[in-house]
């Protein structure tokens, strides 16, 4: 048998991409993830046996597998939507390539609706007032790229069911106040193109696929502990927010779904069905048009799930059935649709590193399509066939159906 360290480019990517473990739907969003993960993943592997580890990062895609729009990230080779590991928790290496960055979702619960207008004014005079969270200045992030505010009509599921709420709203947002150096206690950002303090703690290193930037040891462990303090500041920073524009609500889960759970594990825009912060309930939030869920997390993935998909034999190959079997991992959306093309033919790299991705135009005519990172395409985002995946492969389950009022992009 080959040792890794005699491994042609070739066979390091062809390895990498055995990693992969995808439910995602069969769709062009879903074979983009995975093309590009294999580069990332490659690179981390080269990067654990360099740093005297076991080269076995996978990265566990949930229903809604599908490219980043972040260009940092698409160009380190990663997808979006899944659970990116490369250790079980006790090995003091963290990854800053995927930049964790706390962003979340939190589901209240309101008897009653305020007026459009007190709504505007409400978040009017939020904007206006200096509001600051553990010393941390807080920043209003609620309207840019796709987070936001909505307001749903509260519909249990079941015939018997009866309704907590009349309504509820759910508050999608980050920590953009900690991305960079900053005042805190930690001083360093979670971006480490953004903080200088953090590439100062960062090693660079270099691999076939181009460079991977870590933190190890106790500077692994700062890290860690700034992780979870965003993420601590992102769910006070909603629920300030949610008390400013609502008033009294009742909360009903605030989880993180781009977050470190440990130095060595990062849900990268999914969620986890055994987040504590939970209560057992997680939100699935599609289009502005289709009613959002709420849902209840089931343990996952389980054997027969794992077999079911195919994942089993080469889980054992690669020895890391404990990760599927404990990814634990549920869609917060429906990710990033793009209807413009089909499948991907080939991958073109050139000299300075650059990928360009070939692929059929679903015009037909043998017309194809070339771009560098899904910025450049058309998008829509997916619909309910995201929680039909996630139904099916038994994630979760319904608990309530959330049908449109109002959506806040302000």
């Amino acid at each position: 048998m080959t040792s890794f360290k005699d491994l042609t480019r070739e066979q390091l990517l062809e390895r990498s991409a055995g990693h992969i473990f995808s439910s995602g739907l069969h769709d062009s969003a879903n074979a983009l993830c995975i093309a590009n993960m294999k580069y990332g993943l490659a690179k981390i592997h080269h990067t654990q046996f360099q740093l005297g580890m076991e080269p076995n990062a996978t990265f566990v895609g949930a229903p809604d597998a599908t490219v980043t729009r972040n260009v940092r990230r698409w160009q380190s080779g990663l997808g979006y939507g899944g659970k990116l590991a490369w250790g079980d928790g006790d090995q003091k290496v963290v990854f800053l390539d995927s930049m964790p960055n706390a962003c979340g979702m939190l589901v209240g619960g309101l008897e009653v609706i305020p007026t459009m207008d007190a709504l505007v004014e409400n978040i009017s005079a939020f904007l206006s007032t200096e509001v600051i969270i553990d010393d941390v200045p807080i920043e209003w992030d609620f309207a840019v790229s796709n987070h936001f505010i909505d307001l749903f009509r509260y519909k249990p599921v079941g015939n018997n069911a009866e309704a907590p709420f009349k309504y509820v709203f759910i508050i999608h947002g980050s920590v953009p106040e900690l991305k960079d150096d900053n005042n805190t206690k930690f001083g360093f950002g979670l971006y480490h193109h953004k903080s200088a303090i953090l590439r100062n703690m960062a090693e660079e290193i270099e691999t076939p696929f181009g460079k991977t930037t870590v933190v190890t040891d106790g500077e692994a462990s700062e890290y860690l502990q700034l992780n979870d303090f965003a993420c601590e500041i992102s769910q006070k920073k909603r629920l300030q927010a949610a008390q400013a524009v609502f008033g009294d609500f009742s909360e009903i889960c605030n989880p993180i779904h781009q977050g470190l759970v440990n130095m060595n594990q990062h849900l990268l825009g999914c969620q986890n069905t055994k987040d504590n912060s939970s209560s057992g309930f997680l939100p699935i939030a599609l289009r502005a048009d289709l009613p959002a869920y709420l849902v209840r997390g089931h343990p996952n993935l389980d054997e027969d799930t794992m077999e079911h998909l195919g994942f089993t034999k080469r889980a054992e190959k690669h020895g890391v059935t404990h990760r599927l079997l404990n990814a634990n991992i549920l869609p917060h959306g429906g990710g990033y649709k793009f209807s413009s093309i089909l499948g991907i033919n080939r991958v073109i790299e050139t000299s300075s590193g650059t990928r360009y991705y070939v692929t059929d135009m679903a015009t037909g005519h043998e017309s194809e399509r070339v771009f560098s990172n899904p910025r450049e395409l058309e998008f829509t985002y997916r619909g309910r066939e995201v929680v039909r995946r996630a139904l099916d492969l038994n994630m979760c389950e319904i608990v309530a159906r959330l049908m449109p009022r109002i959506v806040l992009k302000i």
